[in-house]
């Protein structure tokens, strides 16, 4: 065989092999590799993504816990305030009743005093009484000297 043709054959061989890949072999082969390098900048996408929804995220959550730290300073605030309003009104009351007590215990013993000055005056008209009848000898009626007696009793 002649080497002219055996680069001739080789060629023609070559050339076949190179038709048939490309034909054949090559479009799977690139559409695999193109699906690849798409799923590669998809997930590359997507990472973007998430990085950015994370810091979206992270963003929101800084500002609902600084939201809720001042509700719930606010809400201390108004419960300390609640409570003192309640500490005074309970002292207020409390100094109220304590009024009444001592207005009622004042009272009872103006009645007290009275009720001892009435008796008191009734012992010193019958001591009176008795000490004049001593000094007349003879027995002064209560019944027929009441308005003398009633008298007396106003004078002390």
């Amino acid at each position: 065989m002649n080497i002219n043709a055996t680069l001739f054959l080789q060629a023609i061989v070559f050339a076949i092999l190179v038709w048939f890949t490309m034909r054949f072999i090559w479009p799977p082969v690139m559409k695999a590799l193109d699906e690849r390098a798409q799923k590669i900048a998809d997930g590359l996408a997507a990472a973007d993504k998430a990085k950015s929804e994370l810091a979206t995220a992270n963003k929101r959550v800084d500002e609902q816990l600084s939201q809720a730290r001042n509700e719930t300073t606010k809400q201390l605030a108004d419960a300390e305030k609640r409570a003192a309003a309640i500490v005074d009104e309970a002292k207020k009351r409390a100094e109220d009743e304590g009024a009444k007590i001592v207005a009622a215990a004042k009272a009872e013993a103006e009645q007290q005093a009275a009720r001892a000055r009435e008796a008191l005056r009734e012992q010193v008209a019958a001591l009176a009484v008795k000490g004049a009848e001593q000094i007349l000898q003879r027995e002064v009626n209560a019944s027929v000297h009441a308005e003398l007696l009633g008298r007396l009793k106003t004078e002390l």
